[in-house]
């Protein structure tokens, strides 16, 4: 229990239903919903696409999703696949020609089609109880009418407003510039794309005007995405893997998410006493970081479209675990194994909902970066994912770039279970930091008998490109013990991620736990 003499969040109980996401109105649309008759998918649908209108930089129809579920009255993890692929006429050779080594965030070779709005239709047709009007409705209600602007939303729309170009910058700021606290944004194209989508389902975003308006955006840049590409995306219903850290499952989404980066990096600090340490201080952080970069280096090596990847049970076999642990040593920082190629960034949503029926949803959904490629279609303000910039340029390299894949992804949903039943869907937003989230998140769980909530709030450190990022939560006694062990140590200059948690007691109460470092909330009834 939380000292109440101290700022703090409590965590929400209720017994019908509970959703708990990075934003307030997001949340209260997900309880209306269950409370119209909807499932947790109905309301996990409704409140993610609303989070593109809350949180536009963060989120979007233009971008990509991963789902985890189980259906009412059974404990079966069930994922699908919402990540879109590379255009068909996509090639590496093609920007290796042009002297680069990586693709570049804010180009129009970085925007992989979106594949988001195929899974929230395919989600409401085939788990969903709501119409696919009923579900929209919210969501267009505000693009139409506006969202006042919310403290950390202003916060991350001026640090990424320079990323906005050509229409984007009409359909996403206020008089050339980021709105403020409490200004209203309104986003009408988006809400007549939500009711063509309501009324005509996915073809409706797909294939004609919708489809041809973000094309001939991206062909304006020199784009080879076409309107075939549109058409032929789709979801896939994937297989998710899962690992033990002591008492609980880690289930994952499967590649082409991180999501065996964060099993891997459990099952290193297995190796390791972390319970007898001090949860925050420096030996820990200090464990932990190097775990981290051991199984990024892995992420990096084999993570991607899962026809392309053929060393997941690698990643995910005992031996390769304790093989890396040997390596850590834990009184000394180690030189990064290899350089992270991929970019640093922090934008994402997460929902997670369950209902009365205990159907559980664990849900993100993403642009990539803020505001993501930064490209938005004319008539419509949809902007454009920078996916692709997760691809490598390497020859020969399982993430390499080609016309038709998908790339290596950031975003991860989760889920908790306990002897086979499970206990709590959770995710942890914040880019490349995700999978190290994750354990840290079981760590404090299983290793220090933290509440979901406690587990949350409590500081964060990552280790990133190597420097050690180390919230401001921390001693200065810990950031300079851990500089004597060698690491760079840095205060970001913002907090490291969010994340959100729904734990199902066994009498059937619903605990929710909202992270304080973003502006939502768990709501319930």
């Amino acid at each position: 229990m939380r000292d109440f003499h101290q700022p703090g969040r409590s965590a929400v109980f209720a017994q019908n239903g509970i959703c708990a996401t990075s934003h307030p109105l997001a949340a209260q649309v997900a309880i209306d919903i269950l409370k119209r008759g909807g499932n947790a998918m109905d309301a996990a649908i409704a409140g993610a696409v609303l989070l593109g209108i809350c949180e536009p930089m963060m989120t979007g129809i233009g971008g990509d999703c991963f789902a985890l579920y189980t259906r009412a009255g059974e404990d079966t993890v069930r994922a699908l696949n919402g990540s879109g692929r590379a255009a068909q006429a996509a090639q590496a050779e093609a920007l290796r020609a042009r002297g680069l080594q990586t693709v570049p965030l804010h180009s129009v070779d970085a925007v992989t089609i979106p594949g988001a709005i195929d899974a929230f239709c395919h989600l409401s047709a085939n788990e969903g109880k709501l119409d696919l009007g009923t579900v929209l409705a919210p969501a267009i209600h505000y693009a139409e009418e506006g969202v006042p602007v919310a403290p950390r939303v202003a916060f991350d729309w001026g640090n990424n407003a320079g990323t906005l170009q050509g229409a984007a910058r009409d359909s996403y700021l206020l008089n050339g510039r980021a709105p403020q606290v409490a200004e209203m944004f309104r986003a009408p194209g988006q809400a007549e794309v939500l009711r063509r989508i309501a009324r005509d389902g996915r073809d409706a975003f797909y294939s004609g005007e919708i489809a041809e308006d973000m094309v001939a955006a991206l062909s304006q840049l020199g784009g080879v995405q076409t309107v075939e590409d549109f058409a032929a995306t789709r979801s896939t219903v994937a297989a998710p893997i899962s690992g033990h850290y002591k008492d609980v499952e880690l289930w994952e989404h499967p590649p082409n998410g991180q999501g065996a980066t964060a099993i891997l990096m459990l099952n290193i600090l297995k190796h390791f006493d972390i319970a007898a340490l001090d949860p925050f201080g420096a030996q820990r952080a200090h464990i932990e970081a190097e775990a981290a970069k051991l199984a990024y280096d892995a992420r990096n090596r084999f993570i991607s479209d899962p026809d392309h990847m053929s060393r997941l049970d690698h990643m995910l076999a005992p031996e390769t675990a304790a093989s890396l642990a040997a390596l850590i040593d834990p009184k000394r920082a180690m030189t990064a194994p290899q350089d992270i190629s991929e970019a640093v960034h922090k934008d994402t949503v997460y929902i997670t909902v369950v209902d009365k029926d205990r159907m559980s949803v664990s849900l993100i959904y993403s642009l990539f970066h803020g505001f993501g490629s930064g490209i938005a279609s004319e008539k419509f303000g949809i902007l454009m994912q920078n996916r692709g910039a997760g691809f490598c340029l390497d020859p020969g390299h399982p993430n390499e770039l080609a016309g038709g894949k998908r790339p290596m992804h950031t975003i991860i949903p989760a889920m908790l279970a306990e002897q086979g039943r499970v206990t709590m869907p959770f995710g942890v937003m914040g880019g490349a930091y995700q999978p190290n989230g994750h354990a840290r998140f079981v760590s404090n769980l299983r290793d220090f008998g933290m509440d979901p909530q406690a587990a949350i709030d409590a500081p964060r450190a990552f280790s990133d490109a190597g420097v050690l990022k180390v919230e401001r939560g921390y001693r200065d006694a810990v950031r300079s013990e851990l500089s004597e062990m060698g690491h760079t140590v840095e205060v970001p200059d913002t907090p490291i991620g969010g994340a959100q948690a729904i734990r199902i007691h066994d009498n059937g109460v619903l605990e929710g736990a909202s992270d304080p470092r973003k502006d939502g909330c768990a709501l319930g009834y």
